[in-house]
């Protein structure tokens, strides 16, 4: 059974209220909850980026519900750091905790100084980044001399289980080259059409039978006006497209981009409707193609009600 999931997004919340948000989620009946990883919003209308690892020990400890995180190794966070933090959060929430590994943003690795490779050597970091990760959480002492470095690395306090170290993936090339090796799929929701692909390309990469996670972006309002005006507001910048996304430094310069969106483009990136009927056929559609679990983001600032809507119509959607 598809599970229905919250996406805490971290660029549009503060900590404390993103915490009051998941345990919202949780008494609404959504199942599980994942965050994003930010250290700056993609808009400066959005005006958060609490830390994702501090918020997910706090949030964790104040709900019962597994969690998962997207975040890029290799740059802001060195992988046998970002390893101890995944050890250290499994260990406390013995089998609720996952992380999915991209090859990230410049808009959030780009500030540490290191130049910002294109995205074949992104790749090759990132499998590098998840080979000593995964050495690591299952107790090996690692030494590695290659794009990043570490040496005779170990982890001292182990759960007794590693958690799954996806791997996050918006294209099918990137999935497919995901397949052998990640425990699972992390990709991008939207119109079911274009999810299916992708989940295709990383089973037949070697990737059958492991289990595939959906972020699943929509704007749902009691108007589909106003659904338009939030998913405008506050998810124009992402909607550029190409790989815009993942090259631009700043904030601002997602604004003046933004710009450009319009509602003829939203679409691309954000399920718009007033609907709830649309978004229950949405899950349902892509619970039809073996996901595991769907992550709603409801972009606008309206998640009270969305979260009242969401327990009516659309956690118990899809099965």
């Amino acid at each position: 059974m598809t599970r229905i999931g919250y996406h805490a997004p971290h660029e549009q919340y503060a900590p404390g209220t993103l915490r009051d948000l998941a345990i919202q989620a949780e008494a609404a009946g959504f199942a599980a909850i994942k965050c994003s990883d930010h250290i700056q919003p993609w808009s400066a209308r959005q005006g958060h980026s609490g830390h994702a690892w501090t918020w997910l020990g706090a949030a964790m400890q104040a709900t019962s519900l597994p969690f998962g995180n997207i975040a890029a190794p290799g740059y802001r966070y060195h992988p046998a750091v970002m390893a101890q933090a995944a050890a250290t959060l499994e260990q406390m929430f013995p089998g609720r905790f996952w992380v999915a590994l991209g090859t990230g943003e410049a808009l959030n690795e780009a500030m540490t100084g290191l130049p910002w490779p294109d995205k074949p050597e992104r790749n090759a970091r990132l499998k590098e980044c998840f080979d000593v990760m995964h050495a690591l959480l299952r107790g090996e002492t690692v030494t590695h001399r290659g794009r990043i470095t570490v040496i005779e690395g170990r982890l001292w306090s182990l759960p007794d289980t590693p958690p799954p170290l996806f791997g996050a993936a918006a294209t099918p090339e990137t999935a497919r080259l995901l397949g052998g090796w990640a425990d699972g799929l992390l990709t991008l929701g939207g119109d079911p059409a274009n999810v299916g692909p992708v989940i295709e390309a990383f089973r037949e990469g070697g990737g059958a039978g492991k289990p595939v996670h959906v972020q699943h972006t929509i704007s749902w309002a009691d108007t589909q006006d106003q659904a338009m005006a939030n998913a405008l507001d506050q998810w124009a910048p992402v909607a550029i497209g190409g790989e815009i996304n993942w090259d631009i430094r700043r904030p601002s310069d997602f604004d003046l981009l933004g710009q450009f969106v319009d509602e003829r483009h939203i679409g691309r990136s954000v399920r718009v409707s007033a609907d709830p009927g649309l978004h229950r056929a949405d899950l349902q559609a892509m619970a039809d193609l073996g996901v595991d679990t769907i992550f709603v983001h409801n972009v606008g600032r309206n998640q009270d009600a969305f979260l009242d809507m969401a327990a009516r119509e659309l956690v118990e959607a899809a099965g």
